[in-house]
């Protein structure tokens, strides 16, 4: 975590009180603290704490990870997380509405790419190639294939052999299944 930037902090909440048009006392009495103390944060006297930033943010209806930042309470990573919104927060040209549906937006979209990231990451892996599965553990012999495509899923095996030879050489007339013994030669 940074070091806490109080000064910023008190111009930026000013900034928003005003831009809410909310009087020092109004904001004060809404957000549950004394009138003296947001006075103190906003000159940059006072290094207020999380909850009572979470408590200022409902009272101007931003979000608290904004005054987070403002406060130098985030790590960079999550500073860059919320760099859009504080940015559409601090816009003093357009109203309160306007920054939350601003917002909404901007998150859809990151849940919305985010989601595509998955996705892809996961056809990614299905594209190697490699069936996926209990027969990626499961050993196969020299003329043995694995068939994945059973409806049920599950995994059936089958033996070839050639048809002149007993191998699977690829000059001969090509392979056919071995006929299982079942010990009953009344076939004849």
């Amino acid at each position: 975590m940074g070091a806490l930037k109080v000064g910023g902090l008190g111009e930026f909440l000013r900034e928003q009180r005003r831009s809410a048009q909310l009087s020092l006392r109004q904001l004060a009495d809404a957000a549950g603290v004394s009138n003296p103390y947001l006075s103190q944060i906003e000159r940059g006297l006072r290094k207020p704490s999380a909850d009572i930033l979470q408590q200022l943010a409902k009272a101007l209806r931003i979000s608290a990870e904004t005054l987070y930042v403002q406060a130098g309470m985030l790590d960079a990573r999550e500073r860059d997380e919320l760099e859009v919104p504080a940015a559409i927060m601090a816009d003093p040209s357009i109203n309160e509405r306007q920054k939350q549906v601003l917002i909404q937006i901007y998150e859809s979209f990151r849940k919305e790419n985010a989601a595509a990231r998955e996705e892809a990451a996961a056809a990614e892996g299905d594209a190697t190639g490699r069936p996926s599965g209990p027969a990626d553990d499961e050993p196969t012999l020299a003329g043995e294939s694995a068939h994945a495509d059973e409806p049920t899923g599950t995994t059936r095996t089958t033996r070839t052999t050639n048809a002149t030879h007993g191998t699977d050489d690829e000059e001969h007339a090509g392979p056919v299944p071995v006929r299982e013994e079942t010990g009953n030669d009344d076939h004849r």
